[in-house]
């Protein structure tokens, strides 16, 4: 039997912050099982890589980050452990043309994987997809900072979307009990902001209890002495009823912010990749949104590029955005992925008029974006401290229509600010993403 113990475990998570949890489980697992965990990866002799395989450059990445990662081997490094999203769905062609790797688990096998390593230390190499089950799973290594934290909480798709690749990579979506979520949530002590997380959180409940119950699961959420605030992640705009909005807008633990993906805004699009809604009923949903919950902070993503799409279809979504005035938005290029039903469709969009659409369609939010921050410069604002930005020699934090790792920052000097505590802001500057200020004590 192999002494784990006495081996150094590095771990390197690519991809999405459901990933990103799915890491901190299995980091759990090595920690309880007595191993050490280091951040340096050249000192660790088994070096695991949780990937992502939603699109082609998440494949491309996460093979190449395996075959650097292999490199190691001339080292310290004794096995290399694939996981995740990619295995999950390409076991058959990773397994044979991998070769690097000597151990591969899906997206639900960590508890195989010291089972997995004592067979890869036999010499053979080990295939685990599909072995366990760490479904219920609650213990986790946070790895954001300290005052923040994402809750996962269900995993896979019902939406079947014609260019997504989740539904069949993490199967029908699944939500998790409210018990293990609560028990969860309480095991991440004090947490300034806790960001729930799923393919989409607003179908929450509907599998398990017969209806929803995102509202129920905010309500206890919110009662944990532990818990600061609450943000919402992927609402799908059919999902949001009046019920969640009472509650966001009653409920002072939870922040005034929406991401929405609503991916585009013709009909035309919408309908051939099968989401549900019109243009006409996601502005009605964004306005009744803002009359509401006065001040909330919508976000959303949008695809161009998707086969068939006109050039007057790409202005009326540059039209859209003008429009609707999100507060912050991501684009993206349509990326033709096999296996899903929009790669069968005619009409595929060049590779270089979809930069072209991509890069103007950040254009239109730039100036959107600028206009919005601009109202923010001579007043005060509420900031939640990240740390301290060396660069710039100032502290950094967010307001609240910022989630972190997406959304623009605050930049502000004071004589001292602490990670996870709150500043009073006075607003003195922006640019087009980002807001520029000083405590109050630090401008007298």
């Amino acid at each position: 039997m192999t002494d784990f113990t006495q081996k150094n475990f590095g771990l390197i998570s690519l991809g999405c912050d459901k990933n990103r949890v799915d890491s901190e489980k299995l980091l759990s697992i090595i920690k309880n099982e007595g191993c050490r965990i280091t951040d340096e990866i050249s000192e660790a002799q088994i070096l695991i890589v949780n990937t992502c395989a939603f699109l082609n450059a998440s494949r491309k990445e996460a093979i190449e980050t395996a075959l650097d990662c292999a490199g190691y081997k001339s080292g310290k490094l004794e096995k290399l452990v694939v996981t995740g999203c990619l295995p999950q769905k390409y076991i058959s062609e990773v397994f044979e043309g991998l070769v690097e790797a000597d151990v591969f688990l899906g997206i639900n096998d960590y508890d195989k994987l010291f089972e997995a390593l004592e067979e890869a230390y036999s010499g053979k190499r080990a295939n685990y997809v599909g072995k366990g089950d760490i479904s219920t799973a609650t213990d986790r290594v946070v790895t954001t900072p300290q005052h923040y934290a994402y809750l996962k909480i269900a995993d896979g798709c019902n939406n079947r979307c014609t260019y997504c690749l989740i539904p069949k990579i993490r199967g029908k979506y699944v939500s998790y009990p409210v018990e293990q979520l609560l028990k969860e949530a309480e095991s991440l002590g004090d947490v300034s902001e806790l960001i729930l997380v799923a393919q989409d959180v607003t179908r929450y409940g509907i599998d398990l209890y017969g209806q929803k119950k995102l509202r129920e699961i905010l309500q206890k959420l919110t009662t944990l002495v532990n818990i600061n605030s609450v943000r919402l992640l992927y609402c799908y705009p059919d999902m949001i009823d009046d019920e969640l909005i009472e509650e966001i807008k009653n409920n002072d633990k939870i922040i005034k912010y929406l991401d929405i993906p609503l991916q585009h805004s013709e009909d035309r699009i919408l309908k051939l990749m099968n989401r549900k809604g019109s243009r006409r009923e996601y502005l009605a949903l964004i306005e009744k949104l803002r009359k509401n919950i006065p001040g909330i902070a919508l976000r959303s993503t949008f695809i161009t590029g998707f086969p068939s799409e006109t050039e007057e279809e790409f202005e009326a979504l540059c039209s859209f955005l003008r429009e609707s005035k999100l507060d912050n938005c991501g684009f993206f290029e349509y990326s033709r992925e096999p296996d899903t039903a929009a790669y069968k469709l005619s009409g595929q969009v060049p590779a270089k008029v979809k930069r072209q659409r991509v890069k103007k369609l950040y254009s239109v939010q730039r100036e959107i974006s600028a206009e919005k921050l601009k109202g923010f410069v001579g007043k005060t604002l509420r900031v939640l401290c990240d740390g301290i930005n060396y660069e710039r020699s100032c502290f950094e934090g967010r307001g609240y229509f910022s989630a972190p790792e997406i959304d623009g920052k605050v930049y502000f000097n004071a004589f001292d600010a602490v990670q996870g505590e709150y500043y009073d802001v006075l607003i003195t500057g922006y640019d087009n993403y980002d807001l520029y200020g000083k405590t109050e004590e630090f401008g007298l």
